[in-house]
């Protein structure tokens, strides 16, 4: 809908800033439960071209896609998405390798490939079948201050400015957040001085639905299957060296790729567009403030590292959701309490695996590269820490969403 300019306050049980793929998740989950809500997009629906979502591939995980279909929107993505039935861990030039089987967890799929604008695109088409949201878009966040059971949003349209007061304010409005910055939160962060590079690439072999995960001094790559043969590249580079990866033509990034990723798929040719992304983590202090919560990346932006960040994001939103559906007030004290300590686990969990395994799979350190190797291969020996890495990968961790669950043999 459109907003007008209007002298009164409407009044609104949550409102949510920022329409990307966590934020659009919760306004689903909130919608699906009963909660009414409202979004604030910065971008105009558009299911074509949705400049929130860009070209990368996203890893999801079983966890994540239970969820998705849990608040119907995995039946609008599912077709283009790409079942990841093994993984391989291996690091350039040590001996160890780690191996995760779908059918040893006695499961169809450890999790799904599909393109970030592909999501976008199920999200936005589950939207328009929302009763209880309302959209404002393209809209942003102009000024905010806090009142006796909430918070005043002035929000601004394409048609004027419009005044919301809300009982929950949230902030999914990701790593630069303007909600976070304004509840006077402040956030760790660090700069890894890597550059991240993107591109779907063609390989001379079959990928038969596994997923690679390679390590080296100069940062991790990973190559994730899609459809029609295709793989979705993920390249690290040293900052430095970012601006002449970005200078290279076609044969020359796709030797570059074949050098950091190996020949275990044969001949690697045909990449697409390549996108640089600067590699910068960052943790909020905290979740929550007085009626007021944190999710996805305006709470913790991780290193791509392991493929983490809206898997964790989602992981948010649900819980919330969760927890607000089944509240007389979603904004209560006691309400924003059992969320952050809900989250904890899985949060300082998956921030601590990003960065350890950059620090310590990255780490150009020969005399510990026994001891990776040896790691490696104990994890893949071993059925029990295997099995628990397994689980923790497809997103079973801490205290999920009940959305997320399924029994696990």
């Amino acid at each position: 809908m459109n907003a007008t300019q209007s002298s009164s306050c409407s009044r609104n049980s949550v409102l949510i800033i920022g329409g990307g793929l966590v934020g659009a998740s919760l306004a689903i989950a909130l919608d699906a439960a009963g909660v009414a809500a409202t979004l604030v997009e910065a971008a105009a629906p558009r299911t074509d071209a949705q400049p929130s979502y860009d070209e990368r591939n996203l890893a999801l995980a079983r966890a994540t896609v239970n969820g998705l279909d849990a608040i119907g929107v995995w039946r609008h993505a599912a077709s283009r998405a790409t079942s990841i039935e093994h993984i391989h861990v291996s690091r350039s030039g040590e001996f160890g390798s780690a191996r995760i089987d779908a059918h040893r967890q006695g499961v169809d799929a450890l999790g799904w490939t599909l393109p970030a604008r592909e999501l976008g695109a199920a999200l936005l088409r589950r939207l328009d079948e929302c009763t209880r949201l309302t959209r404002l878009a393209p809209a942003s966040l102009v000024a905010l201050e806090p009142i006796a059971d909430g918070w005043r949003a002035d929000i601004k349209t394409a048609d004027g400015v419009q005044r919301i007061d809300t009982s929950l304010l949230v902030g999914a409005d990701g790593t630069e957040s303007f909600v976070r910055n304004r509840l006077g939160i402040d956030a760790e962060r660090h700069d890894y001085e890597q550059t991240l590079f993107v591109c779907t690439i063609t390989p001379e072999r079959e990928h038969r639905n596994r997923a690679y995960e390679r390590f080296a001094d100069s940062g991790p790559v990973a190559l994730l299957p899609l459809a029609e043969r295709r793989c979705g590249l993920v390249v690290t580079v040293p900052a430095a060296e970012a601006d002449a990866i970005s200078a290279l033509d076609d044969a020359g990034f796709a030797a570059f790729a074949q050098q950091r990723f190996g020949w275990r798929l044969g001949r690697l040719s045909r990449p697409g567009k390549r996108h640089p992304y600067a590699i910068r983590a960052l943790a909020a202090q905290a979740l929550t403030a007085p009626r007021a919560v944190l999710v996805g990346n305006a709470a913790q932006t991780v290193h791509p590292i392991g493929a983490q960040g809206f898997n964790l994001g989602l992981r948010d939103a649900l819980t919330l959701a969760e927890l607000a559906a089944a509240a007389a007030d979603p904004g209560a004290a006691d309400v924003l309490a059992r969320y952050a300590a809900r989250r904890a686990p899985d949060r300082e969990g998956t921030i601590a695996m990003s960065h350890s395994l950059v620090r310590l799979a990255c780490l150009p350190q020969p005399l510990i590269a026994p001891l990776r190797s040896l790691a490696l291969l104990a994890f893949d020996r071993l059925p029990p820490l295997r099995d628990a890495m397994a689980r923790r990968g497809m997103g079973f961790r801490g205290d999920p969403p009940l959305a997320v669950l399924e029994q696990l043999p």
